[in-house]
């Protein structure tokens, strides 16, 4: 009986043709030296989406396809050029001196009665401050412009050097009026200590539109994961620093163009303790609320911040983000 089997499998084996059959062949895996490219803009997507839509909550998806668009931008006019000619250049492509407009209308409702409050004297403008948007929905753009940074790397002081005289008058540029440092911020305090009236405190950020951009320089690479995972104890020894390099009754405006507020709200109350706690120095954060007053018709503001203000990119007026706060040294 096993012998007519053993017979009748082989009868049936030479009546398949192999050559119609699909084979798995097996094959060695080779493992790449290193991990597979995944390009730093969509790193930062993904981090942003698991964090600021817990964050922002349903205000995300709105914010991230703003984020994604291109941005607006402001003009901020050169006083040192003909500036007549270039306000008049500007309103010629419709747009529109926001400063001096949010002004005027802010002091026409206190002549009429109709302001909450008056603005505070802290917030006097100077009338040669001109920064020209387009209005909310309105996507023109400015001819190009050039843009001027400080930083503590050699090649960009140097870019800054030549933006400077390029705009800058020479007795200016010569004299004691303007000076370019590259030093390590975090050393401010101890270099320049209760010297300053105002300090301005731009810090390093995650740079959110850029980093979902550009691959350049982005700080989601993953070769830069640590640089990103210290960024807010950076920024709280670069705040701290600026506030020590600041008289007492003096001011700091702490800057970062992130939505994070890790790097924004938690930075500003770090720095505060830590003065507190190691220099026995008082420091108050300022209300900002008529800023945000005075500008909600050309920004759009992020309601729930703890301490200051935060600009978050919205379709209809694209810019940002953008956060600020001001704080007054008070010993």
């Amino acid at each position: 009986m096993a012998a007519l089997t053993l017979r009748g499998v082989r009868e049936l084996l030479k009546r398949v043709d192999f050559a119609t059959v699909l084979r798995r062949h097996r094959y060695k895996k080779k493992w790449a030296a290193t991990e597979p490219k995944f390009p730093a803009v969509r790193l930062a997507l993904q981090n942003f989406d698991m964090t600021y839509s817990v964050q922002f909550g349903d205000l995300w998806p709105s914010i991230r396809v703003s984020l994604l668009s291109e941005q607006k931008y402001g003009a901020l006019v050169n006083n040192f050029a003909a500036w007549d000619h270039v306000s008049a250049k500007l309103e010629q492509l419709s747009a529109k001196d926001f400063v001096n407009e949010a002004i005027s209308h802010w002091e026409l409702q206190s002549e009429g009665g109709q302001s909450a409050a008056p603005s505070p004297a802290s917030w006097a403008c100077s009338p040669n401050l001109r920064c020209f948007t387009f209005d909310r929905g309105d996507i023109s753009r400015f001819p190009p412009a050039n843009l001027a940074a400080n930083d503590l790397s050699p090649s960009r002081i140097a870019r800054l050097q030549k933006i400077l005289h390029s705009y800058v008058p020479e007795e200016i540029r010569d004299g004691n009026q303007v000076r370019v440092t590259s030093w390590d911020g975090r050393k401010w305090g101890e270099l320049e200590g209760d010297t300053y009236d105002r300090v301005l405190v731009d810090v390093p950020c995650t740079t959110d539109r850029h980093s979902l951009h550009e691959e350049e320089n982005n700080i989601f690479k993953r070769s830069r994961k640590k640089e990103r995972q210290i960024l807010p104890v950076l920024q709280v020894q670069l705040l701290a620093a600026g506030l020590l390099a600041t008289k007492p009754g003096g001011h700091v405006v702490y800057s970062t163009c992130s939505l994070s507020h890790l790097q924004n709200e938690y930075v500003v109350q770090g720095a505060i303790e830590l003065l507190a706690n190691q220099y026995s120095i008082q420091v108050q954060v300022e209300d900002l609320t008529h800023f945000r007053r005075l500008f909600m018709d050309t920004f759009c503001f992020f309601s729930s911040c703890q301490v200051g203000e935060l600009v978050i990119p919205n379709l209809m007026a694209n810019f940002g983000p953008m956060y600020f706060c001001k704080m007054r040294r008070l010993t």
